[in-house]
Formats: C-alpha cells, sequence, structure tokens
C-alpha cells in the first residue's frame, strides 16, 4: 500500500489545510516511509507473543469501594463560599 499525492490533497481537503506543492510532496513521502516500516514490522513473527497493552507490566492500585459514613454537613460547608438549604449556592452563570 502506497500514498499518492492525490490522498494527501484529499485529506488536507477533509482538515480544511491548505498545502504548498512542496508540503504535498513533503506529507507523501513521510506518510509512505511510515507505511514502509508498518510492513516491516508485518514481517515479524509474532505468533507465540502475548498481546499487550502496555510494555510494562501495570496493576491496579485503587482501593476497594468500602461504604463509609459521609461528613457532617457542617464540616463539608465550613469552606464553602455560600450555602443554601443544605446545597452549595454558587453564582448564577446563566441571565
Amino acid at each position: 500500500m502506497s500514498i499518492q499525492t492525490k490522498d494527501v490533497e484529499h485529506v488536507a481537503k477533509l482538515a480544511r489545510l491548505h498545502l504548498t506543492d512542496e508540503e504535498r510532496e513533503m506529507f507523501t513521502e513521510q506518510l509512505n516511509a511510515i507505511l514502509q516500516y508498518a510492513e516491516k514490522l508485518n514481517e515479524l513473527d509474532t505468533e507465540h507473543i502475548a498481546p499487550t497493552t502496555h510494555v510494562l507490566h501495570l496493576s491496579n492500585v485503587m482501593r476497594d469501594d468500602v461504604v463509609e459514613e459521609s461528613l457532617p454537613l457542617d464540616k463539608v460547608f465550613r469552606n464553602a463560599p455560600d450555602e443554601e438549604e443544605g446545597q452549595f449556592k454558587v453564582p448564577a452563570v446563566l441571565e
């Protein structure tokens, strides 16, 4: 598979980009180089390699979800700028 200049022009049009002739040629060459590298990677035998989503082993470090007592409202609203009827009161953003 290879990228032609018309493909670069089509993508530029979709992205509403104006490209000079030099840029079209440069992007065509760069995209073809990327595709050639991908084709080279496809030649590798990866049949016995497990698929991974990350190169490092990661594990979830979050704690278990445990139901706990909530904070009392007086502590919750202690640092709030304003409170009304047990809710945070904020300036209106719509008129």
